[in-house]
Order: C-alpha cells, then sequence, then structure tokens
C-alpha cells in the first residue's frame, strides 16, 4: 500500500506541474465552470420562477442536487476524463503494451495516472452552493459527514461504469461517443429524480444509476433519505467497483499488443 501511494504522489506532483506551465488554462476552465453553473442555477430558476415545485422538493433542496451534480462534474474533470479517455488512445496507439509491463497494477496506473487541476473550480463551486443551501435550511453538521460517504459511494459507481465502458475499446476501438453518452445521460442528475416521470424514474435508478449519483446524497444531507438507500448505495459501489476490475482482467484476455 506504502509503494501505491508513493507511486500516486509521484503521479500527481508530476501531472500539476505540467499542467501549470499553461496557467491561462485554469483561469479559461473557472470562467467555463462559472458560465455552466450560471446556465445550471438558471434552468433551475426557470422551473420554480412561477412557483412550481418538483415534487418534495423546495428552491433550496434542489440546490443541493445541483451542488452534488457540479461536485461529481469537478471529479470527472479532475480525474476520469484525463485518466479514462485516454484508455481508447492506449489501445489504439499500442502504448498499453508499456503499462502492462509495469510491476504495478494496469488498473491503477490507467485510473489515477493524471491528475486536471482543470476541475477545482467545478469542485469549489459545487461545495459554495451546497453550503450555502445547507446555511439556509439549518442542516446539521452529522448530515454532512453522512452524506460525504455517500458522494464517496457515487463516485466509485461512476468511475466503475466509465472504466468499463473504456475497457470495451479492447474489442470496440472507436467508441468516444459510448462516453459522450454517458456523459448526457448523467446530465439529468442536475435535478431531483423526482423531476422525472416514473418510466425514467426507473431508468436512471436501475438502468443508468443517476439517482445515487446526486439524488441520493442529497437526500441523505438532507435527511430525508431512508436506511435502505444508504445500504444500496454502498452496495452499488461495491459491486461496480468490483466489476470493473474483473471486466477488465477479462478484457485484457482479448488484447493483442502492438508487438504481436
Amino acid at each position: 500500500m506504502s509503494k501505491y501511494l508513493r507511486i500516486l504522489q509521484l503521479f500527481w506532483s508530476t501531472s500539476i506541474s505540467a499542467e501549470l506551465e499553461y496557467r491561462l488554462n485554469f483561469l479559461i476552465a473557472v470562467l467555463t465552470s462559472l458560465a455552466n453553473l450560471i446556465g445550471g442555477i438558471f434552468s433551475l430558476f426557470l422551473f420554480y420562477r412561477t412557483g412550481y415545485t418538483f415534487q418534495g422538493w423546495s428552491w433550496q433542496e434542489s440546490l443541493i442536487v445541483l451542488g452534488m451534480f457540479t461536485i461529481l462534474q469537478g471529479i470527472s474533470a479532475t480525474l476520469l476524463v484525463p485518466n479514462l479517455n485516454r484508455i481508447v488512445e492506449q489501445v489504439q496507439q499500442g502504448t498499453l503494451d508499456f503499462i502492462l509491463l509495469k510491476p504495478i497494477s494496469s488498473q491503477y496506473w490507467l485510473s489515477l495516472r493524471t491528475l486536471s487541476p482543470w476541475g477545482f473550480a467545478d469542485l469549489i463551486f459545487g461545495i459554495i452552493i451546497i453550503s450555502y443551501a445547507g446555511y439556509q435550511l439549518g442542516i446539521p453538521g452529522y448530515n454532512y459527514l453522512l452524506s460525504s460517504l455517500t458522494i464517496c459511494f457515487a463516485i466509485i459507481s461512476l468511475y466503475s461504469i466509465w472504466f468499463m465502458l473504456g475497457s470495451t475499446s479492447i474489442w470496440f476501438v472507436k467508441i468516444y461517443n459510448v462516453t459522450e453518452v454517458l456523459k448526457g445521460l448523467l446530465e439529468a442528475g442536475r435535478f431531483p429524480i423526482a423531476a422525472y416521470p416514473a418510466a425514467y424514474r426507473f431508468f436512471f435508478t436501475f438502468v443508468i444509476p443517476v439517482t445515487f449519483l446526486t439524488t441520493v446524497p442529497a437526500e441523505t444531507l438532507l435527511g430525508k433519505t431512508q436506511f435502505y438507500w444508504l445500504l444500496s448505495s454502498g452496495l452499488l459501489a461495491i459491486i461496480l467497483l468490483t466489476m470493473s476490475h474483473y471486466f477488465w482482467r477479462f478484457a485484457l484476455r482479448f488484447y493483442t499488443s502492438a508487438s504481436s
């Protein structure tokens, strides 16, 4: 474990040093994140400006869902996009060979090799929105701790799905569109799951688990969720993470190296 932590420190320190050579990009990323956030708040405002409310969700409570979504966007931009989207390139160019020869887990390398600071703005904006709405609602500190656990489960679940999709590039070399479709479906997490018709709620719960990514963490923070949702969120994260590990090992059986 200590070896992997030292490697992770080396990975991230070199990544940040390389990225900060282009500091103007950080300002652009902040402005882009701010524009996306304003757009998300405005979209939510269009529903509430006439007095309409999502079933069981006040304006401040819906802001918390948006904040959870913004945090996940930040995690995606910081870790998932710069790492998992490159799996396709590694397979196409044959550079995956060099990773498989390393004396560490190839999944670990592919998942954590790069840390991009351009997603930090979304993380900060998400925390600010949640803190503001939480202050307005008088949410106790204990709820924040419990909600942090469900956010961790959400990140693990999102990572696992994304990694398995990236792994399919071993069979289908060009799958950029698949990850873009996934990102598009995840946009549904901007709003509480109660905002959608029953058929969509079923799809976003049992097919693409958007409910567990934003709504369940938000309900946990608000003290509205039931224990079985917390348990389901944790079990889903564990199952998907385990599946991603074994799916990657299965996919490697079909990998044809660049040298063969």
